[in-house]
C-alpha cells in the first residue's frame, strides 16, 4: 500500500487564501520588503515568486537590490532604514548573501518586530521561551503540513527531526514540541540513527543529504515531511541536466509510510505562504490591529 502524499502547492494555496481573506479585512496593507544582494540566479528567482504573491494577496511588495559589490556597512544601513520605516512592516534579507558578507551580522540588524522569517536571536528567544512572536516559516510550514495528514491534534505523536540547524532543525523540533508532541532531535552523531527514525510518527529529515533516509528507516505508516532540497544529476534528462529530490528517498519510503511529501511540491511552497502569514501577523502587532480571524 502506497503512502498518501501531502499537497504542499494545495496547502500552501490554501494559507495563502485565508491570508488575502485577512487583508481585505485590516484597515490598512500590510507592507513586505525584500533585500537582495547580487545577482544569484536562484535567488532572483525566489525574490520575484515573493514579490508576485505578496502583491497577489493584496499587500504592498517593495525590492531593494543592492549590488554584489556591496559593503557590509550598506546592506546593514538599507535594514536600518527599513526598521525605521513606519511603512514596512516585515523585512525579508534573501539569502545567501555574497562571499565575504556576515549573514548573522546583518540579520540581527533586523527589528525582531519585523523579522517576517524568524531568524533573529530575540525571535529564537520568544519561540524557545513559548513567548508570542514570529516563528520560522519552513519549520512553521512542517507543521502545518503535518496537521493536515493528521489532523489539528498533534497531542503525543513521537517526532524525530533529523538535523539541528537554527534554520530548520532545532525551530522545527520547538514548534513540534508547543504542539505537545515528544521531539527527538537527532543528527550525524546520533548512535544509530536508522532505529530512531523508525521510532517516529512523523519523521522530519532537514540535513540536505540527497535520498539520505531509506524505506527501512520509515515506521510502517508514519508521516514524513521531508525537508531536503537537493540538485542532484540526471542523465536520463540529458548531458548536464539535472533534477530536485528530498533527503528522502522518496521510491523508497512511499510504500512504507502512511503520509509523506514529495519533492518538489511539498515542504517549498509552504515557506512563503508563512512569510505571507507572518507579514500580516507582523502588521496587526505593530499597527494595533486585531488578528483577522480567517488567518
Amino acid at each position: 500500500m502506497s503512502a498518501q502524499r501531502i499537497d504542499g502547492t494545495g496547502v500552501a494555496a490554501q494559507v495563502r487564501a485565508k491570508v488575502a481573506k485577512a487583508v481585505k479585512a485590516l484597515p490598512g496593507q500590510p507592507a513586505l520588503a525584500v533585500v537582495l544582494v547580487g545577482e544569484d540566479p536562484a535567488s532572483q528567482v525566489y525574490v520575484r515568486s515573493k514579490v508576485r504573491l505578496t502583491e497577489e494577496a493584496g499587500m504592498v511588495s517593495v525590492h531593494h537590490q543592492l549590488p554584489a559589490t556591496a559593503t557590509q556597512a550598506e546592506v546593514e544601513d538599507l535594514i536600518a532604514r527599513l526598521n525605521a520605516d513606519d511603512t514596512i512592516d516585515g523585512i525579508l534579507l534573501q539569502l545567501p548573501l555574497p562571499k565575504g558578507l556576515d549573514e548573522h551580522s546583518a540579520i540581527e540588524c533586523i527589528d525582531p518586530d519585523k523579522d517576517v522569517d524568524g531568524l533573529t536571536e530575540v525571535s529564537a528567544g520568544r519561540l524557545t521561551l513559548g513567548k508570542p512572536g514570529l516563528r520560522p516559516c519552513t519549520p512553521n510550514g512542517c507543521v502545518i503540513l503535518a496537521k493536515s495528514a493528521l489532523g489539528a491534534d498533534l497531542s503525543g505523536r513521537h517526532v524525530v527531526v533529523i538535523g539541528r540547524s537554527i534554520l530548520v532543525g532545532k525551530p522545527a523540533a520547538l514548534l513540534f514540541l508547543a504542539e505537545n508532541c515528544t521531539v527527538t532531535i537527532a543528527h550525524s552523531r546520533t548512535a544509530d540513527l536508522p532505529a530512531v527514525c523508525r521510532t517516529a510518527d512523523i519523521l522530519v529529515p532537514a540535513v540536505g543529504r540527497p535520498n539520505m533516509v531509506k524505506g527501512d528507516w520509515v515506521k510502517p505508516g508514519a508521516t514524513l515531511i521531508d525537508v531536503g532540497i537537493n540538485r542532484i544529476p540526471a542523465s536520463e534528462k540529458g548531458e548536464g541536466k539535472t533534477r530536485l529530490v528530498g533527503d528522502a528517498d522518496f521510491a523508497d519510503c512511499e510504500p512504507v509510510a502512511g503520509h509523506i511529501t514529495p519533492v518538489p511540491g511539498g515542504v517549498g511552497p509552504m515557506t512563503i505562504a508563512c512569510l505571507l502569514r507572518n507579514t500580516v501577523l507582523a502588521a496587526c502587532t505593530r499597527r494595533g490591529w486585531s488578528v483577522p480571524e480567517s488567518l
